[in-house]
């Protein structure tokens, strides 16, 4: 059987024997037939807002209005919601003061080219654009303390404007259990050190802390405190196929419309664990394979569908090379994964330093099974962040055999390792 893996904007390909490949674990998302135009599916959502009335009828009033939005890393087709959710706003308010503010969390600022990829000429041209910046003190503000005990600090813009609005759009999350909701607003539009307090180690490490789980998940509890504390009002979020284009859509107060889509996610992403000696998975193509920080959410598919001391194999083309110097420092001034993950540990909540959780992952899967990593960086820096490089999927494969001692090693493919829950 011939599996293709996304690999930044296009796709890497190898033939599996049939008595080796164990399974092919695809979300449900992938063909599913929406019945509408993805710009109806948004206006449908619009016009039946869950436990909320319009938003047309929010914005009355309301001078100085905010929509959060996704930054460069994330698929959000934007260029069909945001034109829909800006009409919709003005039918209720046309003079409003409107400000679209990219949730960048703790990434790199969104680049001018990136703002015009996402929003077309139009919007990138005519509305006012703001990218957070999670270490601008002078546009950010304190709102108290999180469940966590950590302090939560946001854009100004978000918490001073009248009405806050987000759009975004629902998959898998190996930490929040799904993204959407309130993760526009944390870690979205929150000040650094409030990222670092959610993501410290004790709940990186807690065993609700996975992909699909929302109850008793620490850190989507943090999420929900900060939405309310924000005054997220109205959200806008959307399901995607395995080619980014919406296939549902969910609109209206933050919780009960999150909720609900995750609810219709789930029943359509959750697969049952089919182990194997060997697992081939990817990021789920551009803009989520962008980098190895990135990468490692599809890895967290691939260790809940293995056999123990397994081999793991992903292809993600990382044009942005590893995306993180924090990240990549932390293993390559490491003597052993061992002890990088022994010094992650012993952090506290107020202790936590910049992107330890993706360190963390990574090193939770590094220590139980050998990773081999298909992409467009230096070899060296895939073998200083303890994985194997490889050119190829067939060449992976061998070297995977090879690994193991054993020709015959069973494979379990999950082409897009973000897009699943194995359950």
């Amino acid at each position: 059987m011939e599996i293709g893996i996304p690999y930044g904007k296009s796709e890497i390909s190898c033939e599996i024997p049939d008595e080796r490949l164990k399974g092919v674990l695809h979300s449900r998302t992938r063909g599913y037939k929406a019945g509408a135009p993805e710009a109806e599916l948004v206006r449908n959502a619009l016009s039946a807002p869950v436990g909320s009335p319009p938003l047309r009828e929010l914005a009355k009033g309301a001078n100085r209005i905010v929509v959060i939005t996704s930054d460069h890393t994330r698929p959000l087709p934007s260029k069909i919601t945001m034109p829909i959710l800006l009409e919709e706003i003005r039918a209720g308010n046309p003079g409003a003061d409107i400000t679209i503010l990219v949730a960048t969390g703790m990434h790199r600022g969104t680049t001018r080219d990136e703002i015009a990829a996402r929003f077309g000429p139009e919007i990138s041209s005519n509305e006012k654009i703001a990218v957070h910046d999670c270490h601008d003190d002078a546009n950010l503000v304190s709102l108290g303390t999180l469940p966590s005990g950590g302090e939560l600090v946001l854009n100004r813009r978000a918490v001073e404007c009248d009405l806050l609005i987000a759009e975004g759009f629902i998959e898998p999350h190996m930490f929040a259990g799904f993204s959407g909701g309130g993760k526009s607003v944390l870690p979205g539009v929150s000040g650094y050190m409030t990222v670092l307090a959610n993501h410290c180690a004790e709940f990186i490490g807690h065993e609700r802390v996975r992909a699909g789980i929302l109850d008793g998940n620490p850190i989507h509890q943090d999420i929900v405190y900060a939405a309310r504390a924000a005054k997220l009002a109205f959200i806008l979020n959307v399901l995607l196929d395995e080619d980014k284009k919406i296939i549902a859509a969910f609109a209206g107060e933050t919780g009960g419309a999150h909720r609900e889509g995750c609810n219709f996610l789930k029943g359509l992403a959750g697969v049952g664990s089919v182990p194997a000696e060997i697992v081939v998975t990817g990021n789920g193509g551009y803009p989520l394979d962008q980098n190895i920080y990135q990468a490692v959410k599809c890895m967290t598919g691939a260790e809940a569908s293995i056999l123990p001391g397994g081999v793991i194999i992903v292809a993600a083309e990382c044009c942005d090379g590893h995306g993180s110097d924090a990240f990549y420092d932390t293993f390559k001034n490491t003597r052993s994964p061992e002890t990088a993950m022994r010094e992650i540990a012993s952090r506290g909540r107020g202790d936590t330093l910049p992107d330890q959780w993706e360190s963390q992952v990574l090193l939770r899967v590094l220590l139980k099974h050998k990773i081999i990593f298909i992409s467009s960086v230096a070899p060296e820096m895939v073998e200083y962040m303890g994985m194997i490089p490889a050119p190829s999927l067939e060449a992976a494969l061998a070297k995977a055999a090879e690994l193991l001692g054993k020709k015959d090693a069973s494979v379990t493919a999950i082409p897009d390792g973000v897009a699943v829950i194995i359950e």
